[in-house]
């Protein structure tokens, strides 16, 4: 079934990874394509616009239409040309699908204003230049979506400040977008995957994680029409797992006449409120535990 017969979607990073398995999927879905990839290596150096141009030949090769584009979305500039690319090429934009992105992994205390600035610009300012500019078009055609993506890392990172930092932005820039683009009819949905590339491959810990071509489909799916009444979400696709995440919400609260002290805080919170628990502890208290165990053991 052709889902995206007629309509035409921009991907950004769509040179390697995800990013191209998604415009292969949405092409052979029928959707027209501009493949974004401004080209540079996992730590944001060596740009080269070949990767782009490599895609469009796969795409038109297999019977579709295409074309490049490898300007970085690091820019005001670039994202709009992503989006007028797609209005030039094929009179349109129905969909920008946002996965550019690059690592640049420290622990916090390491951490320099070199390695933040880079991965905070191209996943979340990457992504705003392109929702900017694509939500003027939407809005005023009354139509469209757009698609973030994020990953499990926006819960915590031990290593990865900058990156976690940069996808938990982008769920609320998803939510706050779904929610000021409603009353126009047009949709914002996040994909948090987990998936072999060029950047999973870098992160520790030897989770199972599927292929890229696992995740395209999603993508596929939440720019059609069939997903029309979706908005405001983020779901996790793993191989052929697929889950969705929870709404932020105050859980839990507690009350007092007038204003709380210092020491009344610290007597009634455990009983209170409490904590919730945070999984990536539990995780790290694992693997503590078991390191301690097979060196008691050796």
């Amino acid at each position: 079934m052709a889902h995206l017969e007629g309509k035409v979607v921009a991907i950004t990073g769509a040179g390697r990874g995800i990013g191209r398995a998604v415009a292969l999927d949405v092409a052979a879905n029928g959707a027209k394509v501009v493949v974004n990839d401004y080209g540079v290596a996992v730590d944001g150096s060596e740009p080269t616009s070949e990767v782009a141009d490599s895609v469009v030949e796969e795409i038109r090769s297999a019977g579709g239409e295409a074309v490049a584009n490898a300007n970085s979305v690091t820019e005001m500039e670039g994202g709009a040309s992503i989006v007028q690319s797609a209005i030039d090429s094929f009179g349109r934009i129905d969909a920008v699908v946002c996965v550019a992105g690059i690592l640049r992994e420290r622990m916090i205390f390491n951490m320099t204003e070199d390695d933040w600035d880079p991965v905070i610009e191209t996943h979340l300012k990457g992504t705003f230049t392109v929702f900017r500019a694509a939500s003027i078009v939407m809005r005023k055609q009354k139509s469209g979506t757009l698609i973030g993506f994020t990953s499990g890392a926006f819960a915590a990172s031990v290593a990865q400040a900058n990156y976690s930092s940069a996808k938990g932005g982008i769920v609320s820039l998803v939510r706050s977008t779904a929610a000021g683009l409603y009353k126009y009819g047009v949709t914002a949905n996040c994909v948090a995957p987990a998936a072999k590339s060029r950047m999973s491959g870098a992160v520790p810990g030897g989770f199972e994680m599927g292929e890229p071509e696992d995740v395209a489909p999603l993508v596929t799916y939440l720019a059609g029409d069939r997903a029309r009444h979706i908005t405001g979400q983020v779901y996790s696709i793993n191989a052929g797992k697929i889950g969705i995440y929870n709404q932020p919400a105050e859980l839990r609260s507690m009350w007092k006449d007038g204003r709380w002290d210092a020491d009344e805080i610290a007597d009634h919170i455990d009983a209170g409120i409490g904590q919730e628990p945070m999984p990536i502890l539990a995780r790290l208290k694992a693997m503590a535990a078991a390191a301690a165990a097979q060196k008691k053991e050796s």
